[in-house]
């Protein structure tokens, strides 16, 4: 299966949802463990360039990156979403 956008955007939001109804005022998400939850990952066809974007369009303004690769896309993408 080759995962899309629309994939990493569908379990960003769940993530995200989740983490609300448990009552977090934030959490971290990592595009590594974001895009293992997606699928395909770690792999030759990988989709990691995709996940980051789609990680970097969904944060509001008050979301800050935690972490940031060199090059901008890549795994250790960390960003905090704060859900209030």
């Amino acid at each position: 299966m080759i995962v899309n956008a629309d994939n990493f955007r569908e379990e960003l939001i769940k993530i995200l949802e989740n983490a609300k109804e448990q009552g977090k005022v934030f959490v971290d998400i990592s595009s590594e463990e974001l895009h293992k939850q997606v699928g395909g990952y770690p792999g030759r066809n990988h989709r990691m360039p995709t996940c980051c974007n789609v990680m970097k369009n969904m944060m509001k303004p008050n979301d800050k990156i935690i972490q940031e690769p060199l090059k901008g896309k890549g795994a250790s993408l960390i960003i905090r979403y704060f859900l209030k």
